[in-house]
């Protein structure tokens, strides 16, 4: 089955997007863009639900 070339570069934009959200809350751009890559708009949920490691009280 044939992907369309615009889905290839979308995934990726929404890679790169989901890296740039990660570093924003502390996390690893690296792994979250890797994630991104297998789960896509999932992975954005993740993100954006989970909180700022630096954010827990201990």
């Amino acid at each position: 089955m044939l992907v369309p070339q615009e889905w290839y570069i979308g995934w990726g934009t929404l890679a790169l997007i989901n890296a740039g959200l990660a570093q924003g809350k502390h996390r690893s751009g690296l792994a979250w863009f890797l994630i991104s890559l297998l789960l896509g708009p999932l992975a954005t949920l993740l993100v954006v639900v989970l909180s700022d490691p630096r954010e827990r009280s201990g």
